[in-house]
């Protein structure tokens, strides 16, 4: 019988272990289902470039995974039963529902914005974490006459880079950005001197120290009582991942996170994997690896090649997973791109201005194509499954 590999979630971390799956393992024992509710790959690092009305190339699964062993199901993932081995999905264009079996599971569903229980976030703000949400503030932004404020709250990577992009798209909007602690509080002295330059310069009124309390209509509140004009809020605080996994027996993080090992197996469950987002793996200094492409696309290759071996019973590989530089698009022209240590922390090493904005784009770009071009690169030799027994595989299986 074919072993039934399941992936949920068809972002850049499910798209990459589904296409590297394929090419590591022989489709004659194997089956590969990629559950995701768009027929499309969505460039989510360039959310905020398709709010301000720029439009993003269409990438169609069908394309990316022509000819292999890879079966996409347009369906959303309603529930998963890992002591059953199944996946409750419900088909997107219709009531259709479906019960999928799985020998090993590779959970990638990534995750959505997060409101934080702020009052009338939920109902009034805006998001830029998933395609139709930046739909709905590109058209938000389009009926927007000249002068009309909008809010941006939070300063972290997400806020800045959608402040600064529809600041340069609309210079006639009055743009204000929200930050708790101080503006860029985590880059370099070089790093922050330059972000300060370029929100000055697209005239951005930013307001330090500043925690939003409460959204509404035309405003957000802060915590120390003042009240900040806004047709149009922008929230991007903080990203919080689906509650399936925290309704299930996996072990997971008080934020639903799935614990994994250092190949991405479930803490809890030996037929589990889970990357991105979704997943809690610890880095370099002991440190939680970030919600990020960056994090997410190295822990997919991981899985997928921990998996291969696992199924062809030879030694499963390890790969340390460490950081190298924080990329920021400040607008089309401008850009940020802050080098870092392995574990993530600034150095004082910068680039910025036009060729930052440059080697940001190569960074989309190549992740894109290692999306859509999984198997590229790889040697052509398929593992089979069940084929190569020897003692580090029953070590591995022990030591999970």
């Amino acid at each position: 019988m074919q072993h039934r590999i399941v992936v949920l979630g068809a972002g850049y971390t499910g798209a990459v272990a589904a296409g590297r799956l394929a090419k590591r393992l022989h489709r004659g024992d194997v089956t590969i289902t990629l559950v995701n509710p768009e027929p499309d790959f969505v460039e989510r690092v360039r959310l905020h470039q398709l709010a301000t009305g720029q439009d993003l190339r269409p990438r169609p699964f069908s394309e990316m995974f022509a000819g292999t062993c890879v079966e996409l199901k347009l369906a959303r993932v309603t529930a998963v039963d890992v002591e059953r081995k199944t996946v409750a999905i419900t088909a997107t264009d219709g009531p259709e529902r479906e019960v999928v079996g799985y020998d090993t599971l590779v959970y990638a569903l990534g995750s959505g914005w997060d409101d934080g229980g702020v009052p009338g976030a939920a109902e009034h703000a805006h998001d830029v974490s998933s395609r139709s949400g930046a739909l709905r503030l590109r058209d938000r932004l389009a009926a927007l006459g000249a002068g009309r404020p909008v809010v941006v709250v939070g300063g972290g990577l997400t806020g800045l880079e959608a402040a600064t992009e529809i600041a340069e798209a609309r210079p006639d909007l009055s743009v204000t950005l929200a930050v708790r602690g101080t503006l860029g509080d985590w880059l370099s002295h070089k790093g922050r001197a330059h972000l300060r330059k370029v929100v000055d310069r697209l005239g951005i009124t930013v307001h330090e120290h500043t925690a939003v309390t409460r959204v509404a209509a035309d405003a957000v509140t802060t915590a120390d009582g003042r009240t900040i004009p806004a047709e149009v809020t922008l929230w991007t605080t903080g990203f919080a991942v689906h509650s399936i996994a925290g309704a299930t027996t996996l072990e997971v993080t008080d934020r639903g996170r799935i614990v994994v090992d250092a190949t991405m197996r479930s803490a809890s469950h030996e037929d589990v994997y889970a990357v991105g987002d979704a997943a809690m793996a610890i880095g370099p200094g002991g440190k939680p690896l970030r919600m990020s492409c960056a994090s997410g696309v190295p822990m997919a290759w991981q899985a997928a090649d921990a998996i291969a071996a696992r199924l062809a019973g030879v030694e499963t590989p390890r790969v340390s997973i460490r950081y190298f530089q924080q990329c920021v698009s400040l607008g089309r022209k401008d850009g940020l791109i802050q080098f870092v240590t392995a574990d993530d922390r600034a150095v004082e090493r910068a680039l910025t201005g036009r060729w930052a904005a440059f080697y940001k784009e190569l960074i989309c770009k190549g992740a894109a194509w290692g999306v859509t071009h999984p198997t590229a690169g790889m040697p052509s030799r398929r593992r089979r499954v069940g084929h190569q027994r020897t003692p580090m595989d029953a070590s591995t299986r022990a030591a999970a």
